[in-house]
């Protein structure tokens, strides 16, 4: 039960350094809520996991060999740049056009 709990907090502060870090990198303003950089941190967490795993075959590793690394990080910092610029690509400028 505490290893779920610790690996849940872990990813919502990693997920919230990412989305931050992915906010601060690409140029442009977002108003984004706290809530919502994490979700994006967490999102890009999941992107770079899954190009890491297509890149680099990590041939099943799991959890028990550590979660926590900082390839995982940077690639969790990579995914949520590609789901910011994702975002901006697919929800544009919503209003009145001239």
């Amino acid at each position: 039960m505490m290893s779920t709990l610790w690996a849940i907090l872990v990813l919502l502060v990693i997920g919230a350094i990412a989305g931050f870090i992915a906010r601060a990198v690409v140029p442009g303003k977002d108003s984004m809520s706290i809530g919502a950089t994490i979700v994006l941190g967490v999102v890009g967490s999941l992107i770079g996991g899954f190009l890491g795993y297509l890149l680099f075959n990590s041939g099943g590793k799991g959890f028990g060999d550590g979660y926590l690394q900082t390839s995982g990080i940077i690639g969790s910092i990579i995914g949520a740049i590609i789901a910011l610029l994702i975002y901006r690509a697919v929800s544009g400028r919503k209003g009145v056009r001239r």
